[in-house]
């Protein structure tokens, strides 16, 4: 098999069906299989199961969260390279998986390739492809999760994504444990995903407020688990005074969700720190200090 393709899945039956067509064009003359998993799905997504069988499908009548899910498909796909989609956000080069292949071949000890993301709803992909930056590939500390692809080889030397996280921050605890196994990640502009998703619609349904909570338990919990133990108290105290400065002494909600957030750690520390405590190499961590982060849409 070249190639898998996982996606997770929840409430947004016409963006999965949008992908699935999308991606099905793209891969019609090569190996490839796509996996998909329905995380607590209420709206009608399992209708799609009927219009694409050629598709693995899991389902899941409870949310268990993104990383949880992408665990479970990425132990399951057969592909030498595996791809990470969202469910809203599709590739706009049709050959991304030659291309793919090409970059692997051509760079050593390369474990990840993260796409660029061009943020934002268009009428046509082409349309999107104008706001596409000129061709660029450098070195970086971690990945963009609506699309990036990973040997499957190298998946299986990591503990894969943390089943102790539910969403934001499964990227970083990923890329982290990859750079330890001695592998590079590869940030490129000649594949593309359109990542389509309103901002503005997003901040004002709260989004920011949520991820900002999730985002601070979960580096925390991050650090403990993958830090050698003598440097998680310094750098969980770090954070913590870093987003009170920033973010909590300025806004009454996010004031709110800081405490929330800690709190939250407190309770999930021991038990995710017993059964996951997998730490890194100190040399790991002093080489993701010298990496650039991949470019944002």
């Amino acid at each position: 098999m070249e190639a898998s393709i996982c996606i997770v899945s929840r409430n947004r039956k016409s963006e999965l069906e949008k992908n699935l067509r999308i991606l099905y064009s793209c891969v019609q003359d090569i190996a490839c299989e796509i996996l998909v998993f329905l995380d607590g799905c209420t709206d009608s997504s399992k209708d799609l199961i009927s219009l694409f069988p050629n598709c693995y499908w899991e389902v899941s009548e409870k949310s268990i969260g993104p990383s949880r899910a992408r665990n479970r498909l990425f132990q399951k796909a057969q592909g030498i390279l595996i791809f990470g989609f969202d469910d809203d956000a599709h590739p706009l080069q049709p050959d991304f998986v030659s291309k793919a292949k090409r970059m692997f071949a051509a760079y050593d000890r390369l474990g990840i390739i993260t796409f660029e993301e061009i943020k934002g709803v268009f009428d046509s992909d082409t349309q999107a492809l104008q706001h596409h930056q000129e061709l660029t590939d450098f070195y970086c500390s971690e990945f963009v999760g609506c699309g990036f692809v990973i040997r499957k080889d190298v998946y299986s030397k990591t503990a894969g994504f943390p089943v102790w996280m539910d969403i934001y921050g499964e990227e970083s605890s990923l890329s982290l444990q990859v750079i330890d196994a001695g592998y590079d990640i590869l940030y490129t502009s000649a594949i593309s995903v359109n990542h389509r998703v309103n901002k503005t619609q997003r901040g004002r349904s709260g989004y920011n407020l949520m991820r900002f909570q999730k985002q601070l338990t979960n580096t925390s919990l991050l650090y403990s688990v993958h830090y050698p133990l003598s440097m998680v108290p310094k750098r969980v105290l770090r954070l913590y005074i870093h987003n009170f400065r920033k973010y909590s002494l300025k806004n009454v909600y996010f004031f709110s969700a800081f405490i929330k957030a800690g709190v939250q750690f407190l309770i999930l520390l021991p038990k995710v720190v017993f059964q996951n405590r997998k730490p890194v190499k100190k040399g790991a961590i002093q080489k993701m200090k010298t990496l650039g982060l991949p470019i944002y849409g």
